[in-house]
């Protein structure tokens, strides 16, 4: 029997699991998935968990159930590729004869003094669920700092100010105008959404220190009740660890076939691979469809066509609060309510077929 090992429970292993089960996955191969918690977690979402709009059981979706998966749960400590070893704290070591990596990424703090202690996350269920208690236990007029203003934060930034009016909420963006990298209608409707619901832009910020309830930005203090984190992303330290090539951001190079160049039976997917698009939950879905394609036709001793097609990345949705949106769609600008209604029957045609 052919060992499948799946490292993380997240959007591209769910993929995978979604095309190989319940009837193609081959008779001699079984798979194992190990993951901390005992079920997959739409991480999109967790800017609402963690502005308590939404409750914990809204993110979850159950993990499949098939006579040749079984889920483990537990924490991986290391990947040992010339042993075919996946090392866990406090259980035995599982080996493999075939591996996707999809632990997904945490916080990268880009080396400003204090960001890792004194700041909140929304990079985890665990950490969304801690910045939870903090916001919603804040008295009424406290100051919030969000630290980033790509898209979580400016999601975070918006449910917040729809969950909390009481607060003061400062959104730090290093950008001459908040959403920069998107076309400028779509940066100025977000800006001005901001502006119409109170919420502080502090553009051109430039964040040198963090200290307790003290966000320095071009080395002023500003005083915040609570400092969150988005300011950027980078693989798991147990992928940044292993011993293989990566891109100048911590990400694993890969073959054309998802796997690493010099081990065919090693994949890595989402957050952790040098791809040619930003990561997203769409990007880790398309990288999971063809790792699936491939680990197939290996199994069955078939050739693998020459190339593989490019992934394409359909575009992006973000929310402004529970009424309003705006996004990027095959390159044209949506704005308002529909935008809203576009992500919000995305997200239920993912819990319904996967849920």
């Amino acid at each position: 029997m052919k060992k499948l090992v799946l490292l993380g429970g997240g959007y591209g292993n769910m993929r995978v699991l979604l095309r190989l089960l319940p009837n193609q996955l081959p008779e001699d191969v079984s798979i194992t998935l190990i993951d901390k918690v005992p079920y997959h977690c739409l991480k999109t979402e967790y800017y609402a968990l963690a502005a308590g709009t939404i409750s914990d059981h809204h993110i979850r979706v159950s993990f499949p159930e098939h006579p040749r998966l079984s889920v483990k749960y537990g924490e991986v400590t290391k990947v040992s590729t010339d042993e075919k070893l996946v090392y866990l704290k406090d259980d035995e070591a599982v080996s493999y004869d075939d591996l996707i990596i999809g632990l997904g990424c945490e916080d990268k703090y880009h080396n400003v003094p204090g960001a890792n202690e004194f700041t909140y996350s929304i990079q985890s269920i665990e950490k969304s669920r801690a910045t939870y208690h903090t916001l919603n236990n804040l008295p009424a007029k406290s100051v919030v700092g969000i630290v980033g203003a790509g898209l979580s934060g400016v999601e975070l930034a918006s449910e917040l100010r729809e969950s909390r009016p009481d607060l003061n909420i400062k959104l730090f963006d290093r950008g001459k105008v908040i959403l920069s990298a998107f076309p400028e209608r779509l940066s100025k409707y977000v800006q001005g959404w901001f502006e119409e619901h109170g919420v502080e832009i502090v553009n051109n910020a430039n964040i040198t220190k963090v200290e307790p309830n003290i966000v320095y930005n071009h080395d002023d203090p500003i005083l915040c009740d609570a400092i969150v984190w988005t300011a950027g992303i980078q693989p798991v330290g147990i992928v940044r660890d292993m011993e293989v090539e990566k891109d100048p951001s911590g990400r694993v190079v890969l073959s054309k076939y998802h796997s690493l160049p010099n081990d065919d039976h090693v994949y890595v997917v989402g957050d952790c691979a040098s791809l040619p698009h930003a990561p997203s939950a769409q990007l880790a879905e398309g990288q999971a469809e063809q790792i699936v394609q491939v680990l197939m036709k290996r199994w069955n001793n078939e050739e693998l066509p020459e190339e593989l097609p490019q992934i394409k990345v359909k575009g992006v949705l973000g929310s402004l609060g529970k009424k309003q949106g705006f996004g990027l769609l095959n390159g044209r600008g949506v704005t308002g309510r529909v935008a809203r209604l576009l992500k919000s029957g995305i997200l239920w045609m993912y819990k319904y077929h996967n849920g």
